[in-house]
């Protein structure tokens, strides 16, 4: 693919520096997923701009170091390590997090899980659907809910990070994923609504694919045009200080609708051609 061709389907979005250190200056912000990939990089981005962080990821020698970074720019940071599909650690952190973070101005949803993996493979694995729902939709839920009160006090904000695909017609082998997905853009939705009178705006970043170790492992995407993480940040950010409700790329504003009304030729081509 050329390269003007890839800046078509992945155009860049830039970011004013000055304006998104006049908008998130001393503001608090959680960020899970935030030691590798989009996490990071968003997390980094927020760091120049002055930002008091409260960082949630696994791996907490890097959580150590970007904190540390933080401080040394200037900004409160604060992390807990904690694998979000350990329903146990999970209560105890929504426990804390009333206690510690008095107000928040906004919550990047964005640590996430992607598994491939047929139906008909999965017979004996109900930990797939368990561990991908935990993760992509139940923390969400849960910090959300946790969360509310210190959001509700700063009229903050929500942003979460889902995919493009689940737009579409669910394609085989993305069962779990694309119904954790389904579910979480649902319940964003629905507290969209119910929340607004507590002044808490709800939004959902429909991601095509990026380069991260989530995505790479997967030998065909890795090598297929995408974004980067540090670019895919920049579209959260974007997305942060505009108006709109939800980022789309824009081929999948045109495109998703039209896929819907094909979806009866898409779930027959699905059914037909693709063996089980």
């Amino acid at each position: 693919m050329t390269n003007l061709l890839k800046n078509l389907i992945y155009p860049v979005a830039s970011n004013n520096k000055k304006r998104l250190k006049e908008h998130f200056s001393g503001k608090w912000v959680v960020i899970t997923g935030a030691s590798h990939g989009i996490g990071k990089e968003l997390t980094y981005k927020l760091i120049e701009s002055k930002t008091n962080l409260y960082l949630l990821a696994r791996t907490e020698a890097e959580l150590q170091k970007i904190c540390q970074d933080a401080e040394n720019a200037g900004c409160h940071a604060r992390y807990y390590a904690i694998d979000l599909r350990d329903r146990n650690e999970l209560d105890k952190l929504c426990s804390k997090l009333k206690d510690e973070l008095p107000q928040v101005d906004y919550f990047f949803a964005n640590a996430g899980k992607s598994i491939h993996r047929k139906i008909t493979d999965a017979l004996d694995r109900l930990h797939d659907f368990d561990r991908t729902m935990d993760l992509n939709f139940r923390s969400m839920v849960a910090l959300s809910l946790a969360l509310q009160p210190a959001l509700s006090k700063q009229k903050g904000c929500i942003i979460y990070t889902s995919a493009v695909s689940s737009l579409y017609p669910s394609a085989p082998g993305w069962s779990a994923y694309h119904a954790s997905k389904a579910a979480a853009n649902t319940w964003c939705e629905t507290a969209d609504a119910e929340w607004k009178s507590w002044g808490i705006r709800m939004k959902i970043a429909y991601m095509p694919l990026v380069h991260t170790q989530m995505s790479d492992v997967n030998k065909t995407y890795k090598n297929m045009p995408a974004y980067s993480a540090s670019e895919a940040a920049d579209l959260l950010l974007r997305l942060s200080l505009n108006n709109r409700h939800t980022y789309k790329p824009w081929w999948a504003r045109m495109s998703a609708p039209i896929a819907y009304l094909l979806s009866p030729l898409i779930r027959f081509t699905y059914r037909n051609c693709i063996k089980a």
